[in-house]
């Protein structure tokens, strides 16, 4: 722990998200509040370095032990539309600010931060929910409240992509990196399938092969 033990035996929360930079999917921001010593013996670890399964495992138990455990689904549609007139940045603090300000406890709260500055972000939110937050880069790494909603985070987008994938055909992990999910696009858009309800149209993978699609380049 980056605190010493005195943040290894506190009760916390702990604020992260899953799917900030895919092109297809919703963006879940999750907070949990527990005891960081308690979440740590479970294994609650960054969600990244988990399998599939041991994050669902790890699900479960957290809903078990933690104080409170709350989520919002931020579905693509709605990120086009507020994406209109704010940034990506300020989407997520509006949802940060809301889970934070919501939670029943008044234990510090520590985030995930998003921002490049920590600071920045840790001056914001506090100055909106009024509560003690701290703010770091990697905190999935160093918090276990922070860890578990990294994994509550992590296996609730999962479930939403597994059933807009029943619905839509496989189209990958819907990351720009992922080709299967380039290839989702670029045949959708070539056939003019409407998948307005599952693609984040302000991303520049979107654009650019929306571009050439236009253009007569990828026929």
């Amino acid at each position: 722990m980056q605190n010493g033990a005195e943040s290894y035996e506190e009760v916390a929360c702990g604020v992260d998200e899953a799917g900030r930079g895919p092109v297809i999917g919703p963006l879940v921001v999750a907070l949990v509040c527990g005891s960081n010593k308690a979440l740590q013996n479970i294994g609650a670890r960054d969600s990244k370095t988990l399998s599939p399964a041991s994050r669902e495992r790890l699900f479960f138990d957290i809903q078990k032990i933690a104080s409170e455990v709350s989520y919002r689904i931020i579905p693509p549609d709605e990120i086009n539309r507020r994406m209109d007139s704010q940034t990506l940045n300020e989407i997520e603090e509006d949802t940060y600010a809301s889970l934070i300000v919501n939670s029943s406890g008044r234990e510090r709260v520590y985030v995930d931060s998003f921002d490049v500055l920590p600071e920045r972000l840790q001056h914001k939110l506090s100055s909106i929910t009024k509560r003690e937050v701290i703010c770091r880069h990697h905190a999935d790494s160093l918090f276990p409240v922070v860890s578990a909603a990294s994994i509550v985070a992590k296996v609730i987008r999962d479930s939403e992509i597994r059933k807009l994938s029943e619905k839509y055909g496989n189209f990958g992990s819907g990351y720009p990196s992922d080709p299967r999910t380039v290839r989702f696009l670029t045949d959708a858009l070539r056939n003019d399938l409407d998948i307005s309800g599952i693609v984040r149209k302000h991303w520049s993978t979107y654009r650019r092969i929306l571009s050439q699609v236009q253009s007569g380049k990828l026929f």
